[in-house]
């Protein structure tokens, strides 16, 4: 392997500094809505498809992680990769797979939101993939650590909560219908945004398995974004419609 580029207490101040932003942009995005989706206004300057939007901005990690872990890719050790291939596996989803799925013909996203996105791709891409490069230290063993197994039962977990939450958001409208309707049944009985929840928790998994202060920065990043969409996407609910269940919260059931 190469000489290190950045020392490891370099590395470390910068992670700490990252979660520090992340709690700033956190209290930020609770006061000032982020302008996509339902929230989009052209007062927020160009904006480009909301599909290509989300490939180029989800592509950005998986180029970035692999840019940085390349040269080192044969001293890797078997649950380093795995832990690899469960994050591209999201991102993979999310780049080739969900985009196409959406039934948002027309709908636009503003190229700030995808520079934002870009950005916090690079920057998280960079920290992962510097931590596997030269950090990781996993033996094969880790593989029966209670950290990996409840990590990954809860990235599944996770997965399949997204995933069935956006189908059900996905179908609620035929293809090239663009109005909104009162999501119901499952958890969306409970709360407004089961697939950020669903998200939530697979990053939760993914900072258990790995144990690492970069998968836990990449946890509180998630958290910082999800949570106060959460709560954007679940008063827009409330304001759009009169009948909206008011016992529902916005992301955690009887949390918030």
């Amino acid at each position: 392997m190469t000489e290190l580029i950045i020392s490891y207490s370099s590395y470390r101040i910068f992670l700490y500094l990252w979660i520090a932003l992340a709690v700033i942009i956190f209290f930020l995005l609770l006061r000032i809505t982020a302008p996509y989706g339902r929230h989009a206004s052209a007062k927020w300057g160009p904006a480009i498809t909301n599909r290509f939007g989300w490939m180029i901005m989800e592509f950005t990690v998986l180029i970035t992680l692999f840019i940085i872990i390349y040269p080192y890719s044969n001293f890797l050790s078997a649950p380093s990769w795995a832990m690899i291939a469960l994050f591209c596996f999201h991102y993979f989803n999310r780049t080739f797979i969900f985009p196409f799925r959406l039934h948002t013909k027309g709908k636009k996203m503003p190229l700030l939101v995808v520079g934002s996105g870009i950005f916090f791709n690079i920057v998280n891409g960079f920290s992962l993939g510097y931590y596997f490069a030269y950090y990781a230290n996993y033996t094969v063993a880790w593989f029966t650590d209670i950290r990996f197994i409840t990590g990954t039962i809860l990235f599944f977990i996770g997965i399949f909560i997204n995933w069935k939450a956006d189908d059900m958001l996905i179908h609620l409208r035929k293809p090239n219908e663009t109005h909104y309707v009162i999501p119901k049944k499952w958890l969306f009985e409970f709360i407004s945004c089961p697939n950020l929840f669903g998200e939530l928790i697979e990053w939760l998994g993914f900072a258990i398995l790995c144990w690492d202060l970069p998968a836990l920065c990449f946890f509180i990043w998630t958290a910082a974004n999800l949570i106060p969409r959460a709560k954007s996407h679940h008063e827009w609910y409330k304001n759009k419609f009169n009948d909206y269940p008011v016992q529902r919260d916005a992301i955690i059931p009887f949390v918030i």
